[in-house]
């Protein structure tokens, strides 16, 4: 089986708690013996990983830059959902509550990407879904930045956008998308039940056709000089409403 790599003691440290099995063996720094180091090896070895020893030129070979923090792991992947309807079934057999998805038109920066999907994880949306020639794919930067989300919410890579809004829209879900533009704001919509929130890259926005796809469309209020959010924080905003209006 593939292996890939996960580096920093957030993303490392999230798969020894979620998939330890899953975990071929841990590279770190083998000058490092302050008292985080101390604590990850224990951690590591009270899972049964296995700890190599290596220096920092190693360790930067293997993650591909300089900033692992000494902490470099060779993993199999995690077996998370396919497809949109695995991920939706799987929500309503599991009782998991309204289906709750997270869309990013058009965001093709790894650190973005990783922001996005560790704020996905924290609101409990289910999934996030890009279209694959817009954007970004899983890598060592945007498992680094997701601070182990990447293993924990699927991330659907789908090739045909407005027609995955459109399926999603079979399933009952609403599409909502947001606009610097639009009349209403994000405090107004209804986002109890099931929805998909759609954002797009940060300057351009939605692409029109996506835009047209949607639902309905809200904003954020802005009450200061800058014009717009960065697309991960935008989702933090939007993704926490929905999980307000939930309650819980």
């Amino acid at each position: 089986m593939s292996t890939k790599v996960l580096f920093g003691f957030h993303a490392v440290t999230v798969r020894l708690k979620t998939a330890p099995q899953s975990i071929t063996e841990i590279h770190v720094d083998a000058t490092r013996r302050d008292a985080r180091m101390r604590q990850f090896v224990e951690r590591a070895q009270a899972a049964g990983a296995r700890i190599v020893d290596s220096d920092d030129e190693r360790l930067t070979r293997l993650a591909g830059g300089p900033r692992h923090q000494g902490v470099v792991a060779r993993v199999t992947p995690v077996k998370l959902p396919h497809s949109l309807d695995g991920v939706l079934e799987a929500v309503e057999a599991e009782g998991r509550g309204p289906a709750l998805v997270l869309v990013l038109d058009g965001v093709t920066d790894p650190h973005n990407l990783g922001a996005c999907l560790r704020v996905a994880d924290g609101a409990g949306a289910h999934a996030v879904v890009a279209p694959q020639d817009h954007a970004v794919g899983l890598n060592a930067t945007v498992a680094k930045v997701a601070s182990g989300a990447a293993e924990t919410v699927p991330y659907l890579m789908v090739t045909n956008l407005a027609r995955s809004l459109n399926e999603m829209k079979e399933r009952d879900l609403r599409i909502i998308g947001t606009s610097d533009d639009a009349e209403r704001t994000l405090y107004e919509a209804d986002l109890r039940g099931p929805v998909a929130l759609v954002l797009g890259a940060e300057g351009a926005g939605m692409r029109q056709l996506t835009r047209k796809t949607c639902d309905e469309l809200v904003r954020i209020p802005m009450a200061g000089a800058v014009e717009s959010l960065n697309v991960s924080v935008a989702a933090g905003v939007c993704l926490y409403e929905a999980r307000r209006q939930r309650g819980r």
